[in-house]
């Protein structure tokens, strides 16, 4: 018995701090990414997550993928790719402050009939997902995007947001941003895109490894007729506030 207390002796202070450990733990955390978040809203972003999750993919498959990835402000990305991204990835995106609860309630309706799943993210999603995450359809995964994009929409404005999604997207094997990709495929910069061009990008975003905008396939002419509906529906006007800003 005696040995027995004085192990319950020795364990009881050890397990009075676990509390305290996960409290810090937990404000550590919530501190850490909030300044993250901020520092952010005006730093640029060269390395993601996403970038170096790719490079490891391809170097365990045995290939050798050279990265592309320029940095440039929305000033200089053409307004025709803004626009064009918008109408194929998250036509409320100037309107809702980081989900489109419509949109998840309509994916997990459909996907309850279909093999292959309906995603449901919006930009702002997506941004929190290649910057600060991981590509996973784990909850826990999903639980910390859902936390970022709250953080993001906090921070950062709808411009600021659309900037640094435009730096960091996929847009074929080792190409990441907009600029990158412009010099890629188009070998001109991305302010001097067209609006075909800027469409062809948007329309390859669902599977930006698999198709090529200089080579579409039926699928990519389809997605960029359906993003063209979706400019003609929004209008010039809603785009409005990209520009004011």
């Amino acid at each position: 018995m005696g040995y027995i207390r004085r192990k319950y002796a020795t364990a009881k202070p050890v397990l009075e701090k676990i509390p305290k450990v996960i409290f810090w733990s937990t404000v550590a955390f919530f501190v850490s990414t909030s300044l993250t978040v901020l520092i952010y809203r005006w730093m640029p972003i060269y390395a993601t997550p996403l970038v170096m999750i790719r490079t490891i993919e391809y170097a365990l498959d045995g290939k050798w993928v050279s990265i592309h990835k320029d940095w440039t402000s929305i000033e200089d990305i053409s307004p025709h790719l803004q626009r064009a991204v918008i109408a194929s990835e998250d036509p409320k995106f100037l309107s809702h402050n980081g989900f489109d609860f419509e949109a998840i309630a309509r994916a997990l309706d459909a996907n309850k009939r279909r093999k292959i799943k309906m995603g449901a993210s919006t930009i702002t999603q997506q941004t929190a997902k290649n910057v600060f995450l991981y590509p996973s359809r784990t909850y826990l995964r999903k639980g910390l995007e859902a936390y970022f994009t709250v953080l993001i929409e906090t921070f950062w404005d709808k411009r600021r947001i659309l900037e640094v999604y435009l730096n960091v997207i996929e847009l074929g094997p080792g190409v990441y941003g907009a600029e990158a990709a412009a010099n890629y495929y188009w070998k001109k910069p991305a302010q001097q895109l067209s609006q075909g061009e800027a469409q062809l990008f948007a329309a390859i975003l669902p599977n930006p490894r698999r198709w090529n905008p200089k080579k579409p396939t039926n699928f990519v002419l389809r997605r960029r007729n359906f993003i063209r509906r979706n400019l003609a529906l929004l209008g010039h006007s809603y785009f409005r506030p990209l520009t004011d800003s």
